[in-house]
């Protein structure tokens, strides 16, 4: 019989192993199929206990009640799991002696603040998953020695303000998700120095403006979530330093006024969601840079669910929505609101035969 690479136990701070350098990170599907693994080969763990995933690449940690929380994880930790607990706080020596992690995961706790030293002992921190907590604020200098940290999750907290000095260090970051908050105004130079960020979630907060300077720092933003904000008005230039963007999500706002150059310079958009906001008309000019006849838009748009009024003044829409059609989602709830004798009528059918 072969030697198994991975091998379930329960664990105790008094194990202490090496392991053999991590090839790449272990995600949380090859976590799940590792317990599959471990289940098909009748290991039953202590309920009182963390289940620890052993292998070549290192040890991954898994803590859910009724386990109890060791005062020393692994030593070679790569992957580790500690949720469910309705912890309020975390020892600032919590990770002290696992150099090694990469992944840590704390959703679904009751973490009111955060020890500026918690990350420092896991200099090699990839992902940190604080999904679902109680976070108001994050104490500066948290991240003074992340500068590996790709993933940064804080959705579904409670945060009503930020600050640029908090997300000093992560140079590296590449996924910021900050969606379900409750976040009302976002500071200048929020995202000077994140240089490196392809993905921003600021979907479903309190948003009623943007500063003009919001994106100023990414260098190649692909994927912007703003949906379900209270935003009134996208100004001309806010996406002007992001000629790369692919998807932008501006849906389920309250947005009656797209500046004509909004769109100006995003010659990469292959998703666009304008759906479910106050749109009445749409200045001539905004939808140049989109779709045809220029490129396709690989995945489509939606700008249902607005009070479209179907008049001379959405000539220039007409004319973009004929040429793009097939790209066009929701095409039953993109409907005229106005003038009287088009109410109801499907947009795309004014527009074919205007």
């Amino acid at each position: 019989m072969e030697k198994r690479e991975a091998v379930m136990s329960s664990w105790s701070p008094e194990r202490n192993q090496s392991r053999g350098r991590l090839s790449s990170h272990l995600s949380g599907t090859l976590f799940l199929l590792l317990l599959c693994v471990a289940s098909a080969q009748d290991v039953t763990p202590k309920h009182d206990t963390c289940l620890v995933f052993e292998s070549s690449n290192g040890s991954s940690v898994s803590c859910h009640p009724p386990a109890k929380l060791p005062h020393r994880f692994p030593a070679d930790t790569v992957y580790l799991v500690v949720e469910f607990f309705n912890l309020t706080q975390l020892r600032p020596d919590t990770l002290q002696g696992a150099s090694r992690l990469q992944e840590l995961h704390l959703s679904t706790n009751q973490l009111q603040s955060l020890s500026p030293k918690l990350l420092l002992p896991a200099p090699l921190l990839r992902v940190l998953d604080l999904t679902r907590n109680a976070l108001t604020r994050l104490p500066p200098g948290l991240f003074q020695a992340s500068a590996a940290l790709h993933t940064l999750v804080l959705k579904e907290n409670r945060l009503e303000i930020l600050e640029p000095s908090w997300l000093q260090g992560l140079k590296a970051l590449a996924h910021l998700d900050l969606s379900g908050n409750r976040l009302q105004t976002l500071p200048p130079g929020l995202l000077a120095n994140v240089t490196s960020l392809r993905f921003l979630d600021l979907s479903d907060n309190q948003l009623k403006t943007l500063p003009p300077d919001l994106l100023r720092g990414p260098l190649q933003l692909e994927r912007l979530h703003l949906e379900g904000n209270r935003l009134q008005v996208l100004r001309e230039g806010l996406l002007a330093p992001q000629p790369d963007l692919r998807y932008l999500f501006l849906n389920d706002n309250r947005l009656a006024t797209v500046a004509a150059g909004a769109f100006r310079g995003l010659q990469q958009l292959d998703m666009l969601d304008l759906s479910n906001n106050l749109l009445t008309s749409v200045p001539q000019g905004l939808w140049t840079s989109l779709g045809q006849p220029t490129r396709d838009m690989k995945d489509g748009f939606d700008i249902s669910g607005n009070p479209w009024i179907c008049d001379q003044n959405l000539d220039d829409l007409y004319g973009w929505l004929v040429a793009n059609r097939d790209k066009m989602f929701s095409r039953n709830a993109t409907r005229c609101a106005g003038p009287e004798a088009s109410k109801g009528q499907l947009l795309l059918e004014a527009a074919e035969s205007h």
